[in-house]
């Protein structure tokens, strides 16, 4: 009986919580559609006690999801909603501006250009081109992949302090008989990365596989995502690395530019 009462217990609360998950949705479509409304007014909207909708409105405000106008009965969309369509809309401004670049550089070396994200404790590609020496590359669109030990992964902890390096960076896999696998090793890597502004991994994530990558850093300075080129490493001596690596990083470079980098220090002069 205690069981069954639990259950019936539990289940009431998950129903009541979606259902005010629900409701503070429809807050928030209320709102984008009318611009302002007073509580009385979402109360009769959502068609619930106005004590129910303040409860619902003040807990969108602590989220500035909402908030009060000059006129303090109203309330409008706030600032934390531009912040969630700002990560999405990041992302896909980046692709967007980056990819006229990754068909040059991909044009230019022949080689595969990939770009990556930070996604929790891994890489995530967001986009890829194909060179022409490329013949069927795998497709890394969508996937993760280990930071520790790739050049786009290197790259992306650059950019991270060191207690958000310590936060991020577990256990490093062994993947090849190169892979860094200490973290001492892998800071004083991050900090060469950050001096010579790239990153390179011969034979580290898969044997035969050699990739260099670049920072893209947003208006603030940010590194936001990495620029890659990768290919055999039979086809990628130093020689030749060394030419792609110029390549890579202007472009990276001019991806920056494109979403901000650069203008705001030169208006902040």
């Amino acid at each position: 009986m205690r069981n069954e009462t639990g259950t019936r217990a539990e289940a009431t609360g998950a129903t009541g919580g979606v259902q005010s998950v629900d409701r503070a949705l429809t807050i928030l479509e209320v709102l984008a559609r009318v611009g302002e409304a007073g509580v009385t007014e979402i109360a009769a909207e959502l068609e619930v006690h106005k004590s129910t909708a303040f409860r619902l409105v003040a807990t969108l405000e602590q989220h500035r999801l909402v908030e009060q106008t000059e006129d303090r009965g109203k309330y409008r969309l706030g600032v934390g909603v531009l912040r969630l369509a700002g990560a999405t809309t990041a992302r896909l401004d980046l692709v967007q501006e980056a990819r006229p670049l990754c068909r040059q550089l991909a044009a230019a070396t022949g080689e595969t250009v990939n770009i990556a994200v930070l996604s929790e404790s891994s890489a995530l590609y967001l986009d890829q081109v194909a060179g022409s020496s490329a013949l069927q590359p795998h497709n890394w669109v969508g996937q993760h992949i280990p930071l520790h030990a790739t050049s786009n992964g290197k790259v992306l902890l650059s950019g991270l302090d060191r207690p958000g390096l310590d936060a991020l960076v577990g256990r490093l896999a062994p993947y090849t008989d190169l892979t860094i696998t200490s973290k001492a090793r892998l800071r004083e890597e991050l900090e060469a990365v950050r001096a010579q502004g790239y990153a390179v991994a011969v034979d580290e994530l898969e044997v035969g596989l050699t990739a260099a990558a670049a920072p893209i850093r947003n208006a603030h300075g940010d590194v936001v995502a990495s620029l890659s080129v990768s290919g055999p490493t039979f086809r990628l001596p130093d020689q030749r690395l060394a030419e792609v690596v110029d390549l890579l990083v202007a472009a990276a470079l001019e991806v920056s530019h494109r979403l901000g980098w650069g203008q705001r220090q030169v208006t902040e002069r």
